[in-house]
């Protein structure tokens, strides 16, 4: 089995008129910290390529260690997301969040693609807080909705309604989920919360981004 998880991150950076946005820092640099300790190799791709943009509001607490060195690094120099990439060449896929995932991920036709690929092989999915909207454009072949009947986590419109963005965002994560018949399982905001069903691995949060990434590692070993 391919030692190297696909990380797949957001390319958009603002929201409306002037409000900055993209990857939230901890969502990517907690898992690819872990995913790196765990032994896999990591490839990081976006819609664009190259180097995407950050959230500010998710680099006012951080501190600049190796581990978030390693991370910017790689963020910094992401490649891009084409019709190249297959599961057969990845042990598992994961999204981090970020608003940003909430104007580039649902109608991406890669992510689209990947993700049904990734679920109708059995191979492990993952994805935190806004990294769920990956979900929302996905189909099976058989033309579901790729999240239908599946227990999923994600940013919760309360949690939205507490940063002042649900006026803001194209939809409410959570409500589109539950409409394309995704199960969504919510926790008190801003709770670890990590919702676990067959390879589907989904985090409601950035507090849940050490969880998320523990279960895919878990998950990923127990298959190979």
């Amino acid at each position: 089995m391919s030692k190297t998880i696909l990380m797949v991150v957001t390319s958009h950076g603002e929201i409306g008129d002037g409000h900055a946005t993209g990857v939230w820092f901890d969502e990517f640099s907690v898992p690819y910290d872990r995913f790196r300790k765990a032994g896999f190799e990591i490839k990081v791709a976006s819609p664009k390529g190259g180097p995407v943009p950050l959230d500010p509001k998710s680099l006012e607490s951080n501190h600049p260690g190796p581990a978030a060195v390693a991370a910017q690094e790689a963020l910094d120099d992401t490649i891009h997301l084409d019709e190249g990439m297959h599961h057969d060449a990845y042990a598992a896929i994961f999204f981090p969040g970020g608003h940003g995932t909430m104007f580039d991920l649902p109608e991406n036709p890669h992510v689209q693609r990947l993700v049904g690929e990734f679920l109708e092989n059995d191979k492990v999915v993952g994805a935190v807080c806004h990294g769920p909207a990956c979900l929302v454009g996905a189909m099976l072949k058989d033309g579901s909705p790729a999240v239908k009947g599946r227990k999923v986590a994600a940013f919760t419109n309360s949690e939205e309604k507490a940063v002042q963005l649900d006026k803001a965002v194209p939809f409410l994560l959570q409500d589109r989920l539950a409409e394309l018949g995704g199960e969504v399982e919510t926790a008190e905001d801003w709770a670890d919360h990590v919702v676990v069903d067959g390879k589907l691995v989904t985090g409601q949060n950035p507090q849940s981004s050490k969880s998320v990434a523990d279960a895919i590692v878990r998950l990923v070993r127990e298959s190979s």
